[in-house]
């Protein structure tokens, strides 16, 4: 709920199923209900919300995969090609289970469950 519908048709468009949570879900749902829908899916989070990433480290889940973005201007326009090609290079970590980080110009890759797998970059 924190990143705009608008990022819905650009991944679309480039080739990446997506669907905004306001399509699915209670508006008000907490962060655990989002991830379980994700899990159940086999979706990936993609947000700006660091919870996700803190859930992920609390509970040792090795699903769903999250992109959390660490950038104040995460409006599409600004950002949509970079989030696009970390998608496009990082598929196959996010299908086996990763958290992905999106800031300054480069992107991180933590593979899950948290702290029992390396770090690349």
């Amino acid at each position: 709920m924190n990143l705009a519908p608008q990022w819905v048709p650009l991944l679309r468009d480039n080739g990446f199923e997506a669907v905004h949570w306001s399509e699915i879900g209670d508006a008000r749902a907490p962060d655990s209900e989002i991830m379980q829908w994700a899990r159940d899916n086999q979706a990936v989070v993609f947000t700006h919300d660091l919870d996700f990433g803190i859930l992920l480290a609390h509970t040792q889940a090795g699903r769903p995969s999250v992109i959390q973005l660490r950038v104040q201007n995460v409006a599409p326009a600004n950002l949509g090609l970079t989030v696009v090609a970390v998608l496009a290079e990082h598929r196959e970590a996010l299908e086996a289970g990763a958290l992905v980080t999106v800031d300054a110009g480069r992107s991180r890759v933590r593979i899950l469950p948290i702290g029992n797998a390396g770090k690349s970059e």
